[in-house]
Protein backbone atom coordinates (compact mmCIF):
# COMPACT_ATOMS: atom_id res chain seq x y z
CA UNK A 1 0.00 0.00 0.00
CA UNK A 2 1.70 3.18 -1.41
CA UNK A 3 0.11 6.69 0.43
CA UNK A 4 0.36 8.16 -3.14
CA UNK A 5 -2.34 6.04 -4.04
CA UNK A 6 -4.94 7.59 -1.95
CA UNK A 7 -3.21 10.46 -0.50
CA UNK A 8 -3.29 13.85 -2.29
CA UNK A 9 0.66 15.31 -2.61
CA UNK A 10 -0.39 18.62 -0.60
CA UNK A 11 -1.39 17.36 2.66
CA UNK A 12 -1.46 17.39 6.79
CA UNK A 13 -1.48 14.55 8.43
CA UNK A 14 -3.08 16.62 11.92
CA UNK A 15 -5.80 17.57 9.18
CA UNK A 16 -6.69 13.48 8.84
CA UNK A 17 -6.69 12.95 12.07
CA UNK A 18 -8.04 15.78 14.22
CA UNK A 19 -10.19 18.28 11.53
CA UNK A 20 -11.79 15.63 9.93
CA UNK A 21 -13.36 14.15 13.28
CA UNK A 22 -15.14 17.56 12.83
CA UNK A 23 -16.04 17.26 9.55
CA UNK A 24 -17.42 13.64 10.02
CA UNK A 25 -19.95 15.15 13.37
CA UNK A 26 -18.12 14.00 16.21
CA UNK A 27 -17.49 17.31 17.76
CA UNK A 28 -19.30 16.17 20.88
CA UNK A 29 -18.00 12.83 21.00
CA UNK A 30 -15.90 11.48 23.70
CA UNK A 31 -12.02 11.25 22.29
CA UNK A 32 -10.16 11.10 25.70
CA UNK A 33 -10.83 9.74 28.83
CA UNK A 34 -8.23 11.91 30.91
CA UNK A 35 -8.46 10.90 34.70
CA UNK A 36 -11.56 12.99 35.87
CA UNK A 37 -11.53 14.95 32.77
CA UNK A 38 -12.65 13.86 29.11
CA UNK A 39 -11.97 15.76 25.76
CA UNK A 40 -14.84 15.14 23.38
CA UNK A 41 -13.15 15.83 19.55
CA UNK A 42 -14.18 19.41 19.66
CA UNK A 43 -12.13 19.77 22.84
CA UNK A 44 -9.10 18.17 21.00
CA UNK A 45 -9.37 20.34 17.84
CA UNK A 46 -9.77 23.67 20.02
CA UNK A 47 -6.68 22.30 21.78
CA UNK A 48 -4.69 21.94 19.28
CA UNK A 49 -5.37 25.39 17.21
CA UNK A 50 -4.39 27.12 20.62
CA UNK A 51 -1.27 24.94 20.90
CA UNK A 52 0.10 25.39 17.20
CA UNK A 53 -0.75 29.39 17.91
CA UNK A 54 0.98 29.24 21.18
CA UNK A 55 4.32 27.50 19.61
CA UNK A 56 3.81 30.44 16.63
CA UNK A 57 3.52 32.72 19.11
CA UNK A 58 6.94 31.39 20.36
CA UNK A 59 8.49 31.83 17.32
CA UNK A 60 8.17 28.23 16.29
CA UNK A 61 8.43 27.44 12.49
CA UNK A 62 8.20 25.13 9.99
CA UNK A 63 10.72 22.19 10.02
CA UNK A 64 11.50 23.14 13.59
CA UNK A 65 11.82 20.52 16.32
CA UNK A 66 9.84 20.86 19.57
CA UNK A 67 11.07 17.99 22.33
CA UNK A 68 8.15 16.66 23.76
CA UNK A 69 8.53 15.23 27.25
CA UNK A 70 5.02 14.36 28.09
CA UNK A 71 3.49 12.23 30.25
CA UNK A 72 -0.04 10.37 28.33
CA UNK A 73 -2.11 13.66 29.22
CA UNK A 74 -3.91 16.47 27.19
CA UNK A 75 -0.45 18.03 26.79
CA UNK A 76 1.03 15.51 24.40
CA UNK A 77 -2.18 15.33 22.57
CA UNK A 78 -2.31 19.16 22.24
CA UNK A 79 1.84 19.57 21.32
CA UNK A 80 1.76 16.52 19.13
CA UNK A 81 -0.61 17.92 16.91
CA UNK A 82 -0.31 21.12 17.20
CA UNK A 83 2.96 20.77 15.93
CA UNK A 84 2.57 19.06 13.33
CA UNK A 85 -0.50 21.40 11.79
CA UNK A 86 2.01 24.53 11.98
CA UNK A 87 5.00 22.28 9.95
CA UNK A 88 6.81 22.03 12.75
CA UNK A 89 8.04 18.59 13.84
CA UNK A 90 6.84 16.91 17.41
CA UNK A 91 9.67 14.83 18.66
CA UNK A 92 8.40 12.28 21.93
CA UNK A 93 11.05 10.96 23.75
CA UNK A 94 11.00 8.23 26.78
CA UNK A 95 10.01 9.91 30.18
CA UNK A 96 11.95 7.32 32.30
CA UNK A 97 15.32 8.57 30.75
CA UNK A 98 18.12 10.72 33.05
CA UNK A 99 19.35 14.22 32.53
CA UNK A 100 22.32 13.14 30.52
CA UNK A 101 19.74 11.64 28.12
CA UNK A 102 17.67 14.47 27.88
CA UNK A 103 20.81 16.51 27.16
CA UNK A 104 21.62 14.37 24.55
CA UNK A 105 18.31 13.92 22.88
CA UNK A 106 18.03 18.03 22.70
CA UNK A 107 21.30 18.78 21.22
CA UNK A 108 21.05 15.60 18.57
CA UNK A 109 17.01 16.95 17.29
CA UNK A 110 18.77 20.96 17.55
CA UNK A 111 15.40 21.50 19.20
CA UNK A 112 14.18 25.11 18.81
CA UNK A 113 11.51 24.33 21.50
CA UNK A 114 10.57 21.79 24.45
CA UNK A 115 7.10 21.08 25.75
CA UNK A 116 8.02 19.18 29.51
CA UNK A 117 5.08 17.69 32.09
CA UNK A 118 5.63 19.31 35.25
CA UNK A 119 6.11 15.74 37.00
CA UNK A 120 9.15 15.03 34.76
CA UNK A 121 11.04 19.20 35.36
CA UNK A 122 13.12 17.49 37.97
CA UNK A 123 15.16 15.28 35.83
CA UNK A 124 14.91 17.20 32.40
CA UNK A 125 15.55 20.82 33.81
CA UNK A 126 19.13 20.34 34.41
CA UNK A 127 19.72 19.41 30.66
CA UNK A 128 17.19 22.61 29.07
CA UNK A 129 19.45 24.83 30.76
CA UNK A 130 22.72 22.83 28.73
CA UNK A 131 20.95 22.61 25.59
CA UNK A 132 23.05 24.16 23.05
CA UNK A 133 19.82 24.94 20.32
CA UNK A 134 16.78 25.62 22.44
CA UNK A 135 15.03 28.54 22.06
CA UNK A 136 11.81 28.06 24.79
CA UNK A 137 10.52 26.06 26.99
CA UNK A 138 6.62 25.18 28.07
CA UNK A 139 6.15 23.32 31.75
CA UNK A 140 2.33 21.71 31.38
CA UNK A 141 0.38 20.50 34.25
CA UNK A 142 2.09 22.25 37.04
CA UNK A 143 4.67 24.97 38.26
CA UNK A 144 6.94 25.99 35.78
CA UNK A 145 9.85 26.83 37.97
CA UNK A 146 11.09 29.82 35.79
CA UNK A 147 9.99 28.79 32.60
CA UNK A 148 6.76 29.37 30.56
CA UNK A 149 3.42 27.83 31.12
CA UNK A 150 1.98 25.31 28.40
CA UNK A 151 -1.30 25.85 30.11
CA UNK A 152 -1.48 29.62 30.43
CA UNK A 153 -0.26 29.96 26.57
CA UNK A 154 -2.83 27.48 25.44
CA UNK A 155 -5.55 29.41 26.97
CA UNK A 156 -4.66 32.80 25.73
CA UNK A 157 -3.49 31.33 22.29
CA UNK A 158 -5.66 31.85 19.33
CA UNK A 159 -8.52 28.56 18.83
CA UNK A 160 -8.36 29.26 15.28
CA UNK A 161 -5.61 27.84 13.20
CA UNK A 162 -5.36 27.07 8.95
CA UNK A 163 -2.92 23.74 8.67
CA UNK A 164 0.55 24.48 7.04
CA UNK A 165 0.73 23.53 3.58
CA UNK A 166 2.73 20.43 4.23
CA UNK A 167 3.23 17.30 1.39
CA UNK A 168 2.50 13.90 2.34
CA UNK A 169 6.41 13.05 1.98
CA UNK A 170 7.69 16.12 4.22
CA UNK A 171 8.79 15.36 7.32
CA UNK A 172 5.86 15.08 10.66
CA UNK A 173 7.52 13.75 13.66
CA UNK A 174 10.76 11.50 14.57
CA UNK A 175 10.41 9.13 17.48
CA UNK A 176 14.10 7.81 18.73
CA UNK A 177 15.19 4.65 18.39
CA UNK A 178 18.33 2.75 21.09
CA UNK A 179 21.35 2.04 19.31
CA UNK A 180 23.74 -1.06 19.96
CA UNK A 181 26.19 1.56 20.52
CA UNK A 182 23.75 3.17 23.41
CA UNK A 183 23.08 6.41 21.39
CA UNK A 184 19.86 6.49 20.03
CA UNK A 185 18.98 7.36 16.35
CA UNK A 186 16.25 10.06 15.19
CA UNK A 187 14.17 7.75 12.90
CA UNK A 188 12.56 10.90 10.70
CA UNK A 189 8.31 9.75 9.93
CA UNK A 190 6.62 11.48 7.30
CA UNK A 191 2.82 12.78 7.13
CA UNK A 192 2.09 9.78 5.52
CA UNK A 193 2.90 7.45 7.53
CA UNK A 194 0.48 6.91 10.18
CA UNK A 195 -2.24 7.08 7.90
CA UNK A 196 -0.56 3.74 6.19
CA UNK A 197 -0.54 2.11 9.16
CA UNK A 198 -3.92 3.24 10.58
CA UNK A 199 -5.22 1.57 7.01
CA UNK A 200 -3.04 -1.44 7.58
CA UNK A 201 -2.79 -3.09 10.93
CA UNK A 202 -5.82 -0.91 12.92
CA UNK A 203 -8.27 -1.72 10.22
CA UNK A 204 -7.48 -5.03 8.67
CA UNK A 205 -6.11 -6.87 12.09
CA UNK A 206 -7.48 -4.91 14.91
CA UNK A 207 -10.54 -4.13 13.20
CA UNK A 208 -10.91 -1.13 14.76
CA UNK A 209 -14.67 0.99 14.90
CA UNK A 210 -15.80 3.94 16.38
CA UNK A 211 -17.40 1.74 19.32
CA UNK A 212 -14.53 0.62 20.32
CA UNK A 213 -12.52 2.22 23.55
CA UNK A 214 -9.36 1.77 24.03
CA UNK A 215 -6.41 1.51 26.81
CA UNK A 216 -2.82 1.56 26.09
CA UNK A 217 -0.58 0.37 28.82
CA UNK A 218 2.74 1.26 26.40
CA UNK A 219 3.03 4.80 26.69
CA UNK A 220 2.72 7.76 23.70
CA UNK A 221 5.89 8.06 23.67
CA UNK A 222 6.78 4.83 22.15
CA UNK A 223 5.85 4.03 18.69
CA UNK A 224 3.53 1.02 20.05
CA UNK A 225 2.09 3.32 22.45
CA UNK A 226 1.33 6.54 19.77
CA UNK A 227 -0.25 4.06 17.63
CA UNK A 228 -2.37 2.33 20.11
CA UNK A 229 -3.61 5.21 21.87
CA UNK A 230 -3.60 8.37 19.48
CA UNK A 231 -3.72 7.98 16.05
CA UNK A 232 -5.26 4.80 15.88
CA UNK A 233 -8.59 5.60 17.85
CA UNK A 234 -8.86 9.01 16.26
CA UNK A 235 -8.30 7.70 13.00
CA UNK A 236 -11.75 5.88 13.24
CA UNK A 237 -13.45 8.36 15.86
CA UNK A 238 -12.69 5.73 19.14
CA UNK A 239 -12.43 6.80 22.53
CA UNK A 240 -8.64 6.33 24.72
CA UNK A 241 -7.81 5.95 27.61
CA UNK A 242 -5.22 8.06 29.17
CA UNK A 243 -3.28 7.24 32.35
CA UNK A 244 0.17 9.45 33.32
CA UNK A 245 0.60 7.04 36.10
CA UNK A 246 3.11 3.66 36.09
CA UNK A 247 1.23 0.96 35.22
CA UNK A 248 1.58 -1.45 37.10
CA UNK A 249 -0.31 -4.42 37.65
CA UNK A 250 -2.66 -3.32 40.03
CA UNK A 251 -3.15 0.04 38.59
CA UNK A 252 -3.67 -1.26 35.12
CA UNK A 253 -6.87 -4.17 36.68
CA UNK A 254 -8.64 -0.32 37.66
CA UNK A 255 -8.31 1.19 34.77
CA UNK A 256 -9.64 -1.23 32.82
CA UNK A 257 -12.09 -2.46 35.92
CA UNK A 258 -13.03 1.42 35.54
CA UNK A 259 -12.81 2.34 32.18
CA UNK A 260 -14.15 -0.96 30.05
CA UNK A 261 -11.87 -0.66 27.26
CA UNK A 262 -12.94 -3.15 24.65
CA UNK A 263 -8.80 -2.95 23.02
CA UNK A 264 -6.04 -3.49 25.87
CA UNK A 265 -2.47 -3.14 24.33
CA UNK A 266 0.37 -3.89 26.68
CA UNK A 267 3.79 -5.75 26.44
CA UNK A 268 4.76 -9.43 28.03
CA UNK A 269 6.26 -8.05 31.29
CA UNK A 270 3.03 -6.36 32.05
CA UNK A 271 0.74 -9.33 31.21
CA UNK A 272 3.11 -11.49 33.10
CA UNK A 273 2.61 -9.13 36.09
CA UNK A 274 -1.22 -9.35 35.95
CA UNK A 275 -1.11 -13.19 36.03
CA UNK A 276 1.13 -12.71 39.18
CA UNK A 277 -1.72 -10.78 41.02
CA UNK A 278 -4.18 -12.81 43.51
CA UNK A 279 -7.62 -12.52 43.83
CA UNK A 280 -8.40 -10.83 40.23
CA UNK A 281 -11.65 -11.86 40.76
CA UNK A 282 -12.58 -8.29 41.63
CA UNK A 283 -11.70 -7.16 38.76
CA UNK A 284 -13.86 -6.91 36.09
CA UNK A 285 -12.52 -7.44 32.71
CA UNK A 286 -15.57 -8.39 30.69
CA UNK A 287 -15.54 -5.26 28.19
CA UNK A 288 -12.55 -6.34 26.51
CA UNK A 289 -12.60 -8.24 23.13
CA UNK A 290 -9.38 -8.25 22.23
CA UNK A 291 -5.73 -8.02 23.46
CA UNK A 292 -2.69 -7.13 21.80
CA UNK A 293 0.85 -8.00 22.66
CA UNK A 294 4.13 -6.04 21.03
CA UNK A 295 7.45 -4.89 22.02
CA UNK A 296 9.44 -8.54 22.97
CA UNK A 297 8.28 -12.50 21.85
CA UNK A 298 5.10 -13.44 23.96
CA UNK A 299 5.94 -16.75 25.18
CA UNK A 300 3.10 -19.34 24.90
CA UNK A 301 2.83 -20.49 28.14
CA UNK A 302 1.67 -16.52 29.33
CA UNK A 303 -0.79 -16.67 26.08
CA UNK A 304 -2.58 -19.83 27.60
CA UNK A 305 -2.46 -18.70 31.17
CA UNK A 306 -4.14 -15.49 30.12
CA UNK A 307 -6.85 -17.03 27.85
CA UNK A 308 -7.51 -19.80 30.55
CA UNK A 309 -7.82 -16.95 33.09
CA UNK A 310 -9.67 -14.35 31.68
CA UNK A 311 -11.23 -15.57 28.79
CA UNK A 312 -9.87 -13.47 26.11
CA UNK A 313 -7.21 -13.90 23.66
CA UNK A 314 -3.82 -12.11 23.09
CA UNK A 315 -2.56 -11.41 19.48
CA UNK A 316 1.03 -10.88 19.82
CA UNK A 317 3.07 -9.22 17.01
CA UNK A 318 6.46 -7.35 15.76
CA UNK A 319 6.78 -3.72 14.24
CA UNK A 320 9.83 -1.19 15.24
CA UNK A 321 9.94 2.13 15.65
CA UNK A 322 12.00 2.69 12.17
CA UNK A 323 8.15 1.37 11.04
CA UNK A 324 6.20 2.58 13.35
CA UNK A 325 3.62 0.18 14.17
CA UNK A 326 2.93 -3.97 13.13
CA UNK A 327 4.28 -5.87 10.12
CA UNK A 328 3.79 -9.10 11.01
CA UNK A 329 0.86 -10.08 13.40
CA UNK A 330 -1.22 -13.01 14.91
CA UNK A 331 -5.11 -12.46 13.83
CA UNK A 332 -8.11 -12.60 16.10
CA UNK A 333 -9.57 -15.91 15.86
CA UNK A 334 -6.51 -17.70 14.68
CA UNK A 335 -3.76 -16.55 16.36
CA UNK A 336 -0.93 -19.20 16.98
CA UNK A 337 0.60 -18.96 20.36
CA UNK A 338 4.40 -18.22 20.55
CA UNK A 339 4.58 -16.97 16.93
CA UNK A 340 4.68 -13.60 15.56
CA UNK A 341 1.99 -14.32 13.18
CA UNK A 342 1.63 -13.83 9.97
CA UNK A 343 2.58 -10.54 7.50
CA UNK A 344 -0.17 -7.91 8.36
CA UNK A 345 -1.81 -6.26 4.45
CA UNK A 346 0.23 -3.84 3.05
CA UNK A 347 3.81 -5.15 4.23
CA UNK A 348 6.13 -7.73 2.36
CA UNK A 349 8.33 -9.71 4.94
CA UNK A 350 11.76 -11.38 3.50
CA UNK A 351 14.58 -13.80 5.30
CA UNK A 352 17.51 -13.83 3.87
CA UNK A 353 20.79 -14.93 5.08
CA UNK A 354 24.13 -13.14 5.21
CA UNK A 355 24.62 -12.41 1.73
CA UNK A 356 20.76 -11.01 1.01
CA UNK A 357 19.86 -14.14 -0.28
CA UNK A 358 16.44 -15.49 0.42
CA UNK A 359 16.26 -18.48 2.79
CA UNK A 360 13.98 -21.74 2.44
CA UNK A 361 11.04 -22.34 4.66
CA UNK A 362 11.83 -23.40 7.65
CA UNK A 363 15.83 -22.14 7.68
CA UNK A 364 16.10 -18.88 9.99
CA UNK A 365 17.01 -15.74 8.12
CA UNK A 366 17.34 -12.05 9.04
CA UNK A 367 14.33 -10.21 8.28
CA UNK A 368 13.81 -7.67 6.32
CA UNK A 369 10.22 -5.72 5.73
CA UNK A 370 8.49 -3.39 2.99
CA UNK A 371 5.74 -0.91 3.53
CA UNK A 372 5.28 2.63 3.03
CA UNK A 373 5.36 3.80 6.64
CA UNK A 374 9.14 3.07 6.82
CA UNK A 375 11.19 5.82 8.10
CA UNK A 376 12.85 8.60 5.81
CA UNK A 377 15.92 7.92 7.22
CA UNK A 378 17.96 8.16 10.29
CA UNK A 379 18.45 11.93 11.38
CA UNK A 380 22.22 13.01 11.19
CA UNK A 381 22.81 9.28 11.01
CA UNK A 382 23.79 8.53 7.50
CA UNK A 383 26.29 5.36 7.87
CA UNK A 384 23.19 4.09 9.98
CA UNK A 385 20.97 4.37 7.87
CA UNK A 386 22.47 3.19 4.38
CA UNK A 387 23.04 -0.42 6.78
CA UNK A 388 19.51 -0.43 8.10
CA UNK A 389 17.36 0.63 4.62
CA UNK A 390 17.92 -1.48 1.62
CA UNK A 391 15.92 0.53 -1.62
CA UNK A 392 11.69 -0.12 -0.13
CA UNK A 393 13.26 -2.68 2.76
CA UNK A 394 14.39 -2.27 6.06
CA UNK A 395 16.40 -4.63 7.83
CA UNK A 396 14.56 -5.14 11.51
CA UNK A 397 18.10 -6.69 13.44
CA UNK A 398 15.71 -9.65 14.07
CA UNK A 399 16.28 -13.27 13.40
CA UNK A 400 13.05 -15.58 12.49
CA UNK A 401 12.16 -18.81 10.51
CA UNK A 402 8.87 -18.65 7.98
CA UNK A 403 6.85 -22.51 8.40
CA UNK A 404 4.75 -23.86 5.51
CA UNK A 405 1.97 -22.05 6.43
CA UNK A 406 3.67 -18.82 6.66
CA UNK A 407 3.83 -17.94 10.17
CA UNK A 408 6.56 -16.12 11.28
CA UNK A 409 8.39 -17.55 14.39
CA UNK A 410 10.78 -14.97 16.37
CA UNK A 411 14.85 -16.68 16.46
CA UNK A 412 16.50 -14.06 18.56
CA UNK A 413 18.50 -10.52 17.80
CA UNK A 414 20.84 -10.29 15.02
CA UNK A 415 22.91 -7.66 17.59
CA UNK A 416 23.50 -7.90 21.07
CA UNK A 417 20.39 -5.51 22.21
CA UNK A 418 17.96 -6.52 24.37
CA UNK A 419 14.04 -6.35 24.59
CA UNK A 420 13.14 -5.56 28.13
CA UNK A 421 9.51 -4.75 29.09
CA UNK A 422 9.25 -3.97 25.56
CA UNK A 423 11.94 -1.27 25.76
CA UNK A 424 15.74 -1.68 24.04
CA UNK A 425 18.38 -1.74 26.34
CA UNK A 426 21.98 -1.62 25.06
CA UNK A 427 24.24 -3.81 26.85
CA UNK A 428 26.89 -1.60 26.17
CA UNK A 429 25.49 1.18 28.04
CA UNK A 430 24.66 -0.72 31.11
CA UNK A 431 28.42 -1.83 30.98
CA UNK A 432 29.61 0.88 30.60
CA UNK A 433 27.48 2.19 34.00
CA UNK A 434 28.44 -1.11 36.10
CA UNK A 435 32.69 -0.41 35.34
CA UNK A 436 32.21 3.76 36.54
CA UNK A 437 31.68 1.16 39.74
CA UNK A 438 35.08 1.52 41.95
CA UNK A 439 35.34 -1.99 42.46
CA UNK A 440 34.42 -3.53 38.84
CA UNK A 441 37.12 -4.00 36.76
CA UNK A 442 35.41 -5.11 33.49
CA UNK A 443 31.63 -6.40 32.96
CA UNK A 444 29.81 -8.10 30.09
CA UNK A 445 25.69 -7.68 29.84
CA UNK A 446 23.57 -10.39 27.96
CA UNK A 447 19.90 -11.64 28.11
CA UNK A 448 18.78 -14.32 30.39
CA UNK A 449 14.75 -15.24 30.79
CA UNK A 450 13.43 -14.98 33.97
CA UNK A 451 10.49 -17.38 35.30
CA UNK A 452 8.04 -16.28 32.91
CA UNK A 453 10.64 -16.76 29.63
CA UNK A 454 10.53 -12.65 29.37
CA UNK A 455 14.69 -11.49 28.70
CA UNK A 456 16.05 -9.12 31.17
CA UNK A 457 19.77 -7.86 31.44
CA UNK A 458 22.25 -10.57 33.70
CA UNK A 459 25.42 -9.11 34.31
CA UNK A 460 28.80 -10.72 34.29
CA UNK A 461 31.43 -9.28 36.24
CA UNK A 462 35.43 -8.61 37.02
CA UNK A 463 36.41 -7.33 39.90
CA UNK A 464 39.29 -5.25 40.95
CA UNK A 465 39.57 -7.23 44.33
CA UNK A 466 37.72 -10.57 43.69
CA UNK A 467 37.76 -10.89 47.46
CA UNK A 468 34.83 -8.77 47.80
CA UNK A 469 32.52 -10.85 45.42
CA UNK A 470 29.29 -12.02 47.39
CA UNK A 471 25.40 -10.89 47.57
CA UNK A 472 25.91 -8.07 49.27
CA UNK A 473 28.02 -6.29 46.07
CA UNK A 474 26.02 -7.58 43.65
CA UNK A 475 23.10 -5.59 45.28
CA UNK A 476 25.03 -2.44 45.67
CA UNK A 477 26.16 -2.54 41.80
CA UNK A 478 22.01 -3.30 40.85
CA UNK A 479 21.33 -0.19 42.88
CA UNK A 480 24.58 1.89 41.35
CA UNK A 481 23.43 1.35 37.82
CA UNK A 482 19.59 2.15 38.68
CA UNK A 483 21.41 5.56 39.74
CA UNK A 484 23.32 5.94 36.51
CA UNK A 485 20.88 5.16 33.75
CA UNK A 486 17.10 5.30 33.47
CA UNK A 487 16.22 2.47 36.03
CA UNK A 488 14.72 -0.65 34.22
CA UNK A 489 18.25 -0.95 32.78
CA UNK A 490 19.81 -2.19 35.53
CA UNK A 491 21.08 -6.03 35.52
CA UNK A 492 18.45 -8.81 37.53
CA UNK A 493 21.12 -10.86 38.19
CA UNK A 494 25.22 -10.13 39.12
CA UNK A 495 27.26 -12.91 38.57
CA UNK A 496 31.09 -12.64 39.19
CA UNK A 497 33.81 -14.09 37.22
CA UNK A 498 37.25 -14.30 37.04
CA UNK A 499 38.28 -13.43 33.50
CA UNK A 500 35.68 -12.67 30.95
CA UNK A 501 35.91 -14.78 27.35
CA UNK A 502 37.17 -12.73 24.43
CA UNK A 503 38.87 -12.56 21.05
CA UNK A 504 42.15 -12.84 20.66
CA UNK A 505 41.98 -9.13 19.82
CA UNK A 506 40.51 -8.22 23.00
CA UNK A 507 36.73 -7.85 21.94
CA UNK A 508 34.19 -9.37 24.28
CA UNK A 509 32.54 -12.89 23.25
CA UNK A 510 29.08 -12.08 24.71
CA UNK A 511 27.69 -15.06 22.71
CA UNK A 512 29.81 -16.79 24.92
CA UNK A 513 27.61 -15.90 28.10
CA UNK A 514 24.71 -16.37 26.60
CA UNK A 515 22.60 -19.48 28.39
CA UNK A 516 22.50 -22.41 26.27
CA UNK A 517 18.86 -23.19 27.46
CA UNK A 518 15.74 -20.93 28.10
CA UNK A 519 15.70 -19.88 31.56
CA UNK A 520 19.63 -21.23 32.16
CA UNK A 521 22.45 -19.12 34.19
Amino acid sequence: MLASEFLPAQFNVATHFVDRNLDEGRSDATAFFCGDRNLTYGDVAELVNRTGNALLDLGVGMDDRVLMACLDAPEFVGTFWGAIKIGAVPVPVNTLLRRQDYLYLLNDSRARAAVVSAALLPEVAPALEDARRLRQVLVAGGPGHGYLSWDKRVEHASSALAAAPTSRDDAAFWLYSSGSTGFPKGAVHLHHDMVVCLETYAKQVLGIRPTDRVYSAAKLFFAYGLGNALYFPMGVGAESVLFPRRPTPEATFDVITRHRPTLFFAVPTLYAGMLAVKDTARFDLSSLRLCVSAGESLPEELYLRWRERFGVEIIDGIGTTECLHMFISNRPGAARPGSSGQVVPGYEALLVDEDGHAVPRGEIGSLRVKGDSTMAFYWNQHDKTKETLYGPWIATGDKYRQDDEGTFWYCGRSDDMLKVGGIWVSPVEVEAALIRHPAVLEAAVVGREDADGLVKPKAYVVLKDPGQAGEGLAEELQAFVKDKIAAYKYPRWVEFLPELPKTATGKIQRFKLRPARPGGA
